[in-house]
Parts: structure tokens; C-alpha cells; sequence
């Protein structure tokens, strides 16, 4: 498998098949508790784990932790800043087969995401399917926060 920091450029929908293999790593993202909080906010997922800095120091985790879930939605943004594609009109969520949370995220760190492109096929005229495997990273630990298969799909224009 080839890897390298942000080995996928620009590319067309039609090159894919050529990039299959390639490792692209998205720029760091800041997790603090700011950022917890107005997810918590937004999902009405007020767990004292995420929100409350006092109680959870004395938790299993000696502070408070971002949501699973956020590190899960930083990916449309991580692959923003990892996967810059030409000739798509539109890209669309498909879903996941497979989504895995492996490690906290402690507030105040700083995540990516690893994108490995795993297959491309064309389903429809102008549907090209995309499977990425994909790691959040937590800087300075080895262990990642979750790893996933996503599965994303692009309307070519025209």
C-alpha cells in the first residue's frame, strides 16, 4: 500500500481506479471543549463524560472527552482538507459499512483523518461509488479514535 501526506490531489472522477491504494491525511483539528460543547448542544447528548470538566476528572478518563460521534462528523471536513476532487457535481454521504470507536478523544487534542482509497466503482452513468478506510488520528497517540469504511458517492457533471 502506498502512503504519504496527501498523496491524492486533484483528480477526476474517471482517474480513481489509478488511486486505488493511495493514503491521503486531512490538516489537524483542534477537539476542545468548546467544540464539545456545542455538539452536545446540538445533539442533546449531555453526558457528564463530555460536559461537566469537574466530574469527569474524577471519571475513567481523568477529563472531559469529545462525543464519538463528533470525531465520526469532522470527516466530511477532514476530507475536504485530504480529498480535493475535479469532475463531480455533486458528492454525497452514502453511508458506512463498518464504523469502529477505539479510543477517546480527550478535549484539547488534536485529530485527522487518514483516507485510504479502497474502491471505486461506476454503479450508474455518472454514479461512481467510493470506498475509503479510514482512521480519525489523535496526535501523539498510536492508537486511533475510530476507524471506519465509508462509502461516498459521486455525480459526475453533465
Amino acid at each position: 500500500m502506498k502512503a504519504s501526506s496527501n498523496t491524492v490531489t486533484a483528480a477526476d472522477v474517471a482517474d480513481l481506479q489509478s488511486l486505488i491504494g493511495e493514503v491521503s491525511l486531512s490538516s489537524w483539528f483542534t477537539i476542545d471543549q468548546h467544540r464539545i460543547d456545542s455538539f452536545a448542544e446540538v445533539t442533546e447528548d449531555h453526558q457528564f463524560l463530555h460536559v461537566d470538566v469537574e466530574a469527569a476528572a474524577k471519571g475513567p478518563f481523568g477529563g472531559t472527552i469529545a462525543h464519538g460521534f463528533l470525531s465520526l462528523s469532522m470527516l466530511s471536513k477532514m476530507a475536504a482538507t485530504a480529498l480535493p476532487l475535479s469532475g463531480a457535481s455533486s458528492v454525497l454521504n452514502y453511508g458506512f459499512d463498518r464504523i469502529r470507536f477505539l479510543a477517546p478523544v480527550p478535549s484539547g487534542s488534536r485529530i485527522r483523518g487518514r483516507f485510504t482509497l479502497a474502491k471505486a466503482n461506476r454503479r450508474a452513468e455518472g454514479q461512481t461509488l467510493v470506498h475509503y478506510q479510514v482512521e480519525v488520528e489523535i496526535e501523539g497517540e498510536t492508537k486511533p479514535a475510530l476507524s471506519a469504511e465509508w462509502l461516498v458517492l459521486f455525480l459526475s457533471k453533465g
